[in-house]
């Protein structure tokens, strides 16, 4: 069941409506048994939070200090955290910090449990990455509410993260149909993420211009292999043809609210800065960011690589003509700049030794 803004608002404004709290309990439901670990220093403490909680039949992780917290947390990945703000040597609020910053990208809900009602306390808990806070003494009613209301989103999130891996991997067994192209995407992906990280963009731009580049090509699975894998050089019908890819790779990521921010890339990395690219014909600015940058690296890639019509170029011819056509018109010509610079920076040995250690690893 997927909770409205308005379920929301009644979960997490528990005294509102006592009959909302029954309802939305009885009904939610979740596809596996949650986990959840239980970090207080006091046992009566731990022992009451337990029986509420197997009450619903979750599975319980107990721990009465942070370094054991930390250890079943690391051998048993539990989906959500109750914790005790005071506890000695490491306290609630350090606690949750480490557990977020060991969860990484993953969503790790945590509930802070404190007697602490100061506004100062809970603006620090916010800042350690706290979900949601609940008073002592607790109501055993408003805990599994606010309980249950988090851990059907981290379910949430972890159904949308399966439907991104599944295009992200069918995106690298459509590359494993041809031998030429194989590996291509994902060296894309990896290199993009290294120019964004070069130019200065934030993290979250380097994450996303990683998944354009892995699925930049993703339409192409809209193709006949007959056609992707000719031997021979495309007439221009087959051309036409082949120029549909991003505009499907776009209709096939577009479903994913994960993948919104990449849409642009997937759709423009064959647009050229002078206007005369593909699908849109956009022109210099126009051009989004990521896509621009995609439009460098798969260049750059495919040069590198072998084709069925011919031989892949080595590093510095591949060097000198994007030095030679910078001003041509098909790319932004300051990003080709800083992507020379980058190059000459990481330098031959390293572009060529990471393209061997990806055809070992495949």
């Amino acid at each position: 069941m997927l909770l409205s803004k308005k379920q929301i608002f009644f979960l997490t404004n528990l005294n509102k409506n006592d009959l909302i709290i029954k309802i939305m309990l009885k009904n939610l439901t979740f596809p596996v048994t949650p986990s959840v670990l239980i970090v207080d220093d006091i046992l009566s403490n731990l022992e009451l939070i337990e029986a509420v909680v197997k009450g619903e039949g979750y599975e319980v992780l107990k721990a009465m200090n942070a370094r054991d917290a930390i250890s079943l947390f690391e051998e048993r990945q539990p989906d959500i955290a109750v914790l005790d703000v005071m506890m000695p040597e490491i306290d609630g609020f350090q606690l949750c910090q480490i557990l977020k910053d060991m969860a990484g990208k993953r969503y790790f809900p945590i509930i802070l449990l404190t007697a602490l009602n100061d506004k100062e306390s809970r603006i620090r808990g916010i800042e350690c990455g706290a979900d949601d806070f609940i008073s002592k003494p607790f109501e055993p009613r408003a805990f599994l509410a606010k309980l249950k209301s988090l851990l059907r989103i981290k379910f949430l999130y972890d159904e949308l993260d399966h439907s991104e891996n599944i295009i992200l991997t069918l995106a690298v067994a459509l590359e494993a149909r041809d031998p030429y192209t194989r590996g291509h995407s994902t060296r894309v992906g990896d290199l993009s993420r290294e120019f964004a990280e070069y130019i200065g963009l934030s993290n979250y731009d380097q994450d996303m211009i990683r998944k354009a580049g892995l699925l930049h090509d993703i339409g192409k699975i809209g193709l006949s292999e007959t056609l992707l894998l000719k031997p021979s050089r495309l007439t221009e019908q087959e051309h036409d043809v082949i120029k549909r890819h991003p505009i499907i790779g776009e209709e096939i990521c577009k479903p994913l609210n994960s993948l919104q921010m990449i849409l642009p890339a997937i759709r423009h990395h064959h647009e050229r800065w002078d206007g005369k690219g593909f699908p849109d014909g956009l022109k210099g600015d126009e051009i989004p960011l990521y896509a621009r940058i995609l439009s460098i690296v798969d260049s750059f890639d495919a040069m590198l690589s072998e084709r069925p019509y011919r031989k892949g170029r080595s590093f510095r011819e591949v060097l000198e003509i994007f030095k030679r056509e910078r001003e041509y018109g098909q790319w932004d010509p300051v990003l080709v700049g800083n992507f020379i610079e980058m190059l000459n920076v990481l330098g031959e040995e390293y572009i060529v030794n990471n393209r061997i250690a990806y055809k070992l690893e495949r």
